[in-house]
């Protein structure tokens, strides 16, 4: 059946709407950042002198093979809080899980990481540096989907940070902390200036549900007048009121960290 020109019009105009909207659509996409992907790695070191093993490893032969495979602004630490805690941590952002899953091909064709690694992977067995590696895998929040480096990281000033996990007790209130977070939580540590560096829901880890977070400041005492800003805020007696956000968490766990001179954080 021919189409009259009014039907030949009306026609052309939704295919001309649609195409309008399918790149108006592409373009917003585009514009947004993609959430980043996260892992931490912590190194279980039983002395001083192994953890500084360890981080010579790090700073020396993966840092510089992992800036090759362009993952950048990695987090080099050492616990603060506990005196016999000689663990490393790592945290490197991904920008997407292609990059993760192909990390380890990379370093192993990597020539310049197998020649600065040569004497850590000869370490024999019964000198072993660390017990095991932990790992967990996150996904960036939509109200922080890109890591925010610190200036007085990028100056490498005095600095020190805090990594924040909230456990649940189920995966609905895991979601829900999430959400409390992009809805206004975010916002107000930046406001009383507790310098949110990243976000995560926990993928994967040998304590899910949970979310884990970093937070920095330049020293302890500016840190904990930060957090004492934050208690009274309006905005957050207004959002822990709210029945909807009761009950998120079931467990808090802080670990303040320093950064080693080869942090990229």
């Amino acid at each position: 059946m021919n189409l009259t020109s009014l039907q030949r019009h009306f026609v052309t105009g939704l295919l001309a709407a649609a195409a309008a909207l399918i790149i108006a659509g592409t373009a917003a996409t585009a514009a947004s950042p993609s959430q980043e992907y996260y892992e931490i790695r912590i190194y279980r070191c039983s002395t001083a002198e192994n953890q500084e093993i360890v981080v010579n490893f790090v700073e020396d032969a993966l840092l510089p093979a992992l800036n090759r495979q362009k993952i950048d602004r990695v987090g080099i630490f050492t616990p603060t809080g506990e005196k016999d805690d000689n663990s490393v941590y790592v945290l490197l952002p991904y920008e997407t899980l292609d990059a993760l899953g192909g990390l380890n091909v990379a370093l192993a064709a990597d020539a310049n990481y197998q020649k600065a690694a040569a004497d850590y992977f000869a370490i024999e067995k019964k000198s072993a540096p660390y017990s095991r590696i932990e790992s967990r895998l996150m996904k960036a929040f939509a109200g922080l989907p890109i890591l925010e480096q610190p200036a007085y990281s990028r100056e490498k000033t005095s600095r020190l940070f805090e990594l924040r996990t909230y456990e649940s007790h189920n995966a609905r209130m895991a979601e829900l902390k999430v959400e409390m977070f992009n809805k206004g939580e975010i916002d107000i540590m930046r406001e009383v200036g507790l310098g949110p560096v990243f976000f995560g829901e926990t993928l994967i880890s040998n304590d899910v549900p949970n979310l884990t977070y970093m937070l920095s400041a330049e020293n302890e005492d500016a840190h904990k007048t930060h957090w004492k800003g934050f208690g009274p805020h309006p905005e957050w007696q207004k959002l822990k009121k709210m029945e909807r956000y009761k009950g998120t968490v079931s467990k808090i766990i802080s670990t303040m960290l320093a950064p080693t001179e080869g942090s990229q954080l």
